[in-house]
Parts: structure tokens; sequence; C-alpha cells
């Protein structure tokens, strides 16, 4: 398979069921979004050394690719086939899950706390702020997305914040407050 295919040198694009359309379509913005949160969230993992929080980003990486890939097919026709693409209750339920079981080693948050610290936490707290993107892109899409995709990634946005503020405390790094 070839890397370069010479069909979007037109500044056009094909979703998953053979739609061309615009680069610059919502939807193509949209999972490019979750593509550049992907690549964030390579960066948090190769700045990371904690194994348990880089298996759950390797994790999130393919529910990712899957949410992509939805986001690739409106029409549903392929997406819906591929078992590796359903992102479901359970994946949000892991989310909170881990959430919960992060913030019992965090001290409670009394006050705003600036992004950055250690590495790790840094690249977790931009992962954060591109999630958040994500999320504003593909909730102003038309046809709207699933709303198990816009849970996720809302639940996503909390997991980072919370993920950067535990990278950072087990590296000994204090938080700034606001």
């Amino acid at each position: 398979m070839k890397i370069y295919t010479r069909t979007g040198d037109a500044g056009e694009t094909s979703l998953f069921d053979g739609t061309r359309v615009s680069k610059h379509d919502a939807r193509v913005d949209a999972y490019g979004e979750v593509d550049e949160l992907n690549a964030c969230l390579g960066v948090a993992r190769s700045a990371i050394g904690d194994r348990e929080i880089d298996n759950e980003l390797a994790q999130i990486q393919r529910d990712l690719f899957a949410i992509g890939a939805r986001l690739a097919d409106p029409a549903a026709k392929i997406a819906e086939r591929v078992t590796k693409a359903a992102i479901v209750d359970a994946d949000v339920a892991r989310l909170e899950g881990l959430i919960d079981r992060f913030e019992l080693e965090l001290p409670p948050l009394r006050r705003f706390i600036l992004a950055g610290g250690s590495p790790g936490g840094a690249a977790l707290h931009l992962a954060r702020a591109v999630c958040r993107r994500a999320e504003r892109r593909m909730v102003s899409l038309d046809p709207q997305v699933e709303s198990m995709l816009i849970r996720y990634i809302n639940r996503l946005s909390d997991w980072l914040f919370v993920a950067a503020r535990l990278v950072n405390a087990r590296a000994g790094v204090t938080e700034v407050e606001w």
C-alpha cells in the first residue's frame, strides 16, 4: 500500500462510504481533531515512565481510532460491521472507574491549577485541551454524532486531567495553584 495516493491533491478526501468531501468539511475537521489528540497521547506516552498510565493510554489510542472511524462513516455503513470501531457504555465506565481510582491518590482540588509539571503531566494537560477542542468539533456536526462518542470524549477529557495530576504527583511535582 502506497502512502501517497494523489487523490487529495485537489483539496478533497473520501469518507468511508466513498463520498468525496472537501478537506475543510466539518466532519473531516472533527476526525482530524481526534487524530491530533491521538498524536498528543503518543507524545505523552513517550514522556511517561508509568506502566499503568501507558497501558491505559494505549487502550485510549485504540478507542480514538474507533471514534475516528465512526466520524468518517456518517451513514454508519461500515463502522457498524467493524467490531473494533465500537465505543460502548463499558468504555465510558472504564474511564470513570479509573478517574475514581486515580483520585484516591490525589489531594482534593481546592483551586484551579496551572497546566504543566513533569513532561508527561504537561503532555497530558495539552492532550486534555486538544480533547476539549475535538469535543467541540464533534458536537457541532450535522447530522449529530452518536451520543456515546460525545460521552466518551467528554469523560476522556476528565480522565486526562486527573491522569496529568496523577503523573505529576507520582513524579513528585507539586501543582501550581491559580
